[in-house]
């Protein structure tokens, strides 16, 4: 199967991302691109834990009321849910009801607060994390990393939860810690760009 497909436009991007509009907008905007906003790492983060075991399609298609539910992903108001906060959120059929991934947002949320007040900020210590030099995308796909694997581990050491190195993985790859835009699509050099231009944070 070829690694990119010509998409409504007449040009090629990554397979992947014509399977449904929503993809197509998410991969020529989104994915590939560096983040260094601490709201959106954790958001991030937090809805890749909620995509284990399902499909991405299936999270970016309920994205918006996650936001809703979880207060745009402020950090500081997540770390105070309470108990009263999680049966909320069960009961809400706009996102995942799954127990285990609700409490380890709330759970993750009191980490990434130790985690900023000693670092000073959850981007700059993902991106540390990131290859140094640019790669050239994989074919097929890689699902881990070494460096996927470090940031996994680096989490769960300081108690993270739901961040293994596949899903250490997806997230770099979605915020532009590396470019996995196939060679041919057209997304790539964009994403290089900006990946270029962009200063990492913390240095």
């Amino acid at each position: 199967m070829s690694a990119t497909v010509i998409g409504p436009d007449g040009r090629r991007r990554c397979a992947w991302c014509i399977a449904t509009p929503q993809y197509l907008a998410y991969h020529d905007t989104e994915w590939g691109f560096p983040v260094a906003d601490d709201r959106r790492v954790f958001e991030k983060l937090s809805l890749e834990g909620f995509q284990s075991g399902l499909s991405w399609r299936t999270i970016l298609q309920k994205r918006d009321r996650f936001r809703a539910v979880f207060h745009q992903f402020d950090i500081a108001r997540i770390a105070r849910f309470t108990s009263r906060d999680v049966a909320r959120l069960l009961g809400d059929a706009g996102i995942v009801r799954h127990r285990g991934k609700i409490e380890a947002v709330i759970h993750n949320a009191r980490r990434a607060e130790e985690l900023i007040g000693r670092e000073g900020s959850l981007a700059a210590f993902v991106w540390r994390y990131a290859p140094r030099t640019a790669r050239a995308a994989r074919s097929p796909p890689a699902s881990t990393s070494a460096e996927s694997i470090a940031l996994s581990q680096a989490l769960k050491k300081l108690g993270w939860r739901f961040v293994g190195p596949t899903t250490a993985y997806a997230f770099m790859q979605a915020m532009g810690l590396i470019n996995d835009h196939a060679e041919a699509c057209v997304v790539r050099a964009q994403a290089e760009r900006a990946r270029r231009r962009f200063t990492r944070p913390g240095l």
